[in-house]
């Protein structure tokens, strides 16, 4: 099979990576960026001679539509704000096509493309990174372990290995993709209705073994389409993003103080949009590609036979020393890629632009996250 990679950051690095060392029957990877130099970077220091660069703006649709032809599946690894349009040049050409996502209106333009993917015997699933990505699926592998299920709580993070003042986080993917997180409204089941609340609030403390007590507080799009898929068949559905403790209350400042606002002001006759601002200056003080760790948590609750049972997966994934992979890289690129080969392999049935939960076979995806030794360390709790 021959996968096209769209973006080369640390994440289409990692969907690189896992496509050329991790999965035998890929033969070909192309990695294309409008930088050429940093797609060219990424081939020569995956090592690998199934890899080739190309030099491609994704925001010209011919072009993308030329670059995808020939290939079995695509991955967008670059702003979210691109994969409506990357959408459609993979229905022109016949291309399955999966994405890192991060924003809930893109999505719902992409799953409205359901008829013309059909037509096209393609697959377009979006969200297809960590959070939203990984754990809808790990969410519908632990919902089908029970008869019934009542709750799904999620909770995951990033976070250095070193933490760092003032914010003891480190950038791991885009600035904009993060402010995006703590601004916009988080969709939740609540009482077995749609709701939706703001972010960075209901902020609760939570341990994971051999960790200071850490945080976790609400934030927008790890849910995805999830609210959706188990509307009508569960009471309680959220998601929480996981930082040491102090963090939300100092973001949560700057939230305030108008500094994520995208509306101009003038500041010494100049106009500026604070969130620009704000987001260079994180850019230029945060530490960035330090070793780090990726914390995750689903907890469920429903019945299985005449018992209530209540069932925790965990997972902790940390650098990797020896591919010099972050855990970020390694628990957002992987899943894309292991979704882009089920689809270019047939393993899909579905066809479509479906949500990943209702496409992905859960016992297979789960299987391949074991093989890259991601594993869950899953236990029955006191429901």
């Amino acid at each position: 099979m021959k996968i096209l990679v769209l973006g080369a950051g640390r994440m289409g690095h990692g969907a690189v990576f896992d496509l050329a060392h991790n999965s035998s029957e890929v033969e070909a990877v192309t990695v294309a960026d409008a930088d050429f130099a940093k797609a060219q970077a990424v081939a020569k220091n995956v090592k690998s001679t199934k890899v080739s660069a190309i030099e491609l703006d994704v925001s010209d649709y011919e072009k993308c539509v030329s670059a995808m032809r020939g290939h079995d599946a695509a991955i967008s690894c670059v702003n979210y704000w691109y994969n409506l349009e990357l959408s459609k040049a993979a229905i022109e050409t016949e291309t399955n096509f999966c994405d890192l996502g991060g924003n809930n209106y893109v999505v719902d333009e992409q799953l409205a493309l359901d008829a013309e993917a059909k037509k096209a015997n393609i697959n377009i699933i979006p969200d297809c990174g960590l959070a939203p990505g990984m754990v809808s699926i790990l969410a519908m592998h632990g919902a089908n372990r029970f008869d019934e299920t009542e709750e799904i709580h999620i909770r995951v993070g990033g976070l250095p290995q070193n933490p760092k003042p003032p914010l003891n986080y480190q950038l791991v993917f885009s600035v904009e993709g993060l402010i995006n997180e703590y601004i916009e409204s988080a969709r939740v089941i609540r009482n077995g209705e749609i709701k939706e609340v703001e972010s960075m609030t209901e902020l609760e403390s939570l341990e994971f073994e051999n960790f200071p007590v850490l945080e976790a507080f609400q934030t927008s799009g790890g849910t995805s389409t999830l609210p959706e898929t188990f509307l009508g068949k569960i009471k309680e559905l959220d998601y929480k993003t996981i930082r040491y403790a102090g963090h939300c209350e100092k973001f949560k400042t700057m939230i305030d103080l108008g500094l994520c606002s995208s509306e101009e002001i003038v500041a010494d006759y100049v106009k500026v949009k604070p969130r620009k601002v704000l987001g260079e200056l994180l850019q230029n003080h945060l530490p960035a590609d330090e070793p780090d760790y990726v914390l995750i948590r689903l907890e469920f609750v429903g019945t299985k036979g005449s018992e209530r049972k209540s069932l925790r997966y965990d997972i902790v994934d940390k650098f990797d020393e020896t591919t010099n992979l972050s855990a970020m890289m390694r628990t957002t690129a992987f899943p894309a890629s292991i979704i882009a080969q089920m689809m270019a392999r047939g393993d899909v049935k579905m066809r479509g632009a479906t949500p990943q939960e209702k496409a992905i076979d859960a016992e297979k995806f789960v299987a391949e996250l074991k093989k890259r030794n991601i594993r869950i360390i899953s236990r029955e709790l006191h429901a």
